[in-house]
């Protein structure tokens, strides 16, 4: 530990100067009461002598003095009289001044924004080995503003800031061998330099080096390396980073799965604005996974993802509106929300926007404009939606009836059991395609084994009739039999019939496969 005594002795010995109007000394007590050195810490009183010796010209005070009105430290914020004392002391050759004063003028802070006058400083100071200065030179470089894109320019004053251990430009030289942009892609070296910004407690690294061991890009995968990157970046309020903790609780992905430490990050994330933690967040109050059920909750942070434009959120949103789980039921702001979703491609939120259209519910019934919003989910490979928009042409004489039955194809193909049964009609009754009992046989069957009950029904009369397949009255009592379980009325003559036509065989072999 310091021995404080002579620290105390050195700054009666430093004011002793100060007082005499030594610049020097000014500087030094400033710089002693800022830090408490010797002192009891006074940020006013260390103003008070940085504007002392930075009348006198001390370039050094002038930045520092600069500092403190930038900050509003020890002295009310003033960014203009801030860019004052930098340029005082940029226009002697200080460095860092010469660097302040030129992300004044990048942000418009205290004087005009200028581009090119922050690359003027930004260069001078960079010259100089500043390595701040060196970056975000690389960054208008990397960028054009303020000066021709040049990618190799950019790439040169990030090497020389990264050589000087900064951890920012250490960073952006890891992604450049990471894309390969300007260089030959080198995993190695885009790991080996990321891992030197991480080290240095750099959150964007942290959290990019977490992504490649929670991945296995070019490392393999490892899940408590990822854990050990995104925490640390997380506890320093990484929202991505926290995000993705989160997401590793959630799902057991390389940890053991836990939702109250995944709600906790979710949460943490959610409040800085992060929209999927927001969503999930939302989730998992609704659902009271990991915190207490409260619909009214998820609807707090379900809106707040949705007014950031998170489709995902906005379809949440509508379907408690649509439902007033935790809020008022509100059929046209749910429209709105769906609308919204619909609009950037989500795929159910486009899908029961047409269902609101076909319906009229919280908007105006429009079959037309259905159809165009069942075409988009199906268009995404939604077999709901593509049975649809094959009902809605057969039903508004919209389309050919062979682009209907393309439509029940497609979603047929994905086990929709209505589309494989309407697709069996088809083929039974010639209508959108060529009669074929074989294929309407087909159907029927991939229908009926999803408990389809119509189908069950129409699939017994084929085997009874031979119909589409060879004629088996065993096939055709077993299904019937199920139909009319179902409910299907006419199944109970027809199964009657069937059971006339069998000998007691064949009966015990139906009755083996209804309880098979």
């Amino acid at each position: 530990m310091p021995d404080t005594s002579l620290y105390s002795a050195e700054f009666l010995r430093v004011k002793g100067l100060a007082e005499r109007g030594v610049a020097e000394a000014q500087h030094s007590l400033g710089f002693m009461y800022v830090n408490g050195q010797g002192v009891a810490q006074s940020d006013e009183l260390a103003v008070s002598w940085y504007r002392r010796a930075a009348t006198a010209n001390l370039a050094q005070a002038q930045y520092n003095l600069g500092v403190m009105l930038q900050k509003g430290q020890g002295v009310t914020q003033d960014f203009m009289l801030a860019a004052h004392w930098y340029e005082r002391a940029a226009s002697q050759g200080y460095a860092l001044a010469q660097y302040n004063l030129g992300w004044l003028y990048a942000k418009g802070q205290g004087v005009a924004q200028d581009v090119g006058r922050a690359l003027h400083w930004f260069r001078l100071a960079a010259e100089q080995g500043e390595p701040g200065a060196q970056h975000n030179l690389g960054m208008m470089y990397d960028t054009g503003k303020g000066v021709a894109q040049d990618h190799d320019a950019a790439l040169d004053w990030y090497r020389r800031a990264a050589s000087q251990g900064y951890a920012r430009s250490q960073y952006s030289v890891g992604l450049r061998y990471d894309s390969g942009q300007g260089v030959a892609r080198d995993p190695a070296q885009a790991l080996g330099w990321l891992r030197k910004a991480a080290l240095q407690g750099y959150a964007p690294a942290q959290f990019n080096l977490g992504l490649r061991y929670d991945k296995g890009q070019d490392v393999e995968a490892d899940g408590e390396q990822a854990m050990l990157w995104y925490g640390r970046a997380g506890i320093q309020g990484h929202a991505s980073s926290q995000f993705n903790l989160a997401l590793m609780y959630d799902t057991g992905h390389g940890v053991p799965q836990d939702d109250a430490l995944a709600a906790i990050w979710y949460r943490r994330a959610a409040q800085q604005g992060h929209a999927g933690a927001q969503d999930s967040l939302g989730m998992r109050h609704e659902h009271g996974q990991g915190v207490v059920q409260d619909a009214a909750q998820a609807a707090v942070w379900y809106r707040r993802a949705a007014e950031q434009g998170l489709p995902v959120a906005q379809y949440h949103l509508g379907q408690l509106l649509d439902t007033g789980n935790g809020v008022e039921r509100d059929a046209v702001e749910a429209t709105a929300w769906y609308r919204k979703a619909a609009e950037q491609g989500h795929l159910r939120a486009q899908f029961d926007l047409g269902l609101r259209h076909e319906n009229g519910i919280g908007a105006a019934q429009d079959s037309v404009q259905a159809l165009g919003w069942y075409r988009r989910a199906a268009a995404q490979g939604y077999a709901a939606a593509q049975y649809m928009v094959a009902t809605l042409l057969d039903r508004l004489d919209l389309g050919d009836p062979a682009e209907a039955t393309d439509w029940l194809h497609k979603a047929a193909d994905q086990k929709h059991a209505l589309a494989q049964f309407e697709l069996g009609l088809r083929y039974d009754c010639g209508k959108g395609a060529e009669r074929d009992y074989e294929a309407a046989h087909f159907w029927y069957l991939c229908a009926a084994r999803q408990g389809h009950a119509r189908a069950q029904f129409n699939l017994g009369v084929m085997y009874a009739a031979g119909q589409g397949a060879p004629r088996d009255l065993v096939e055709a009592y077993a299904w019937l039999h199920r139909a009319g379980g179902a409910g299907i009325g006419p199944a109970r003559d027809y199964l009657a019939r069937t059971a006339r036509r069998m000998d007691a065989q064949q009966l015990s072999q139906a009755e083996s496969l209804l309880h098979a």
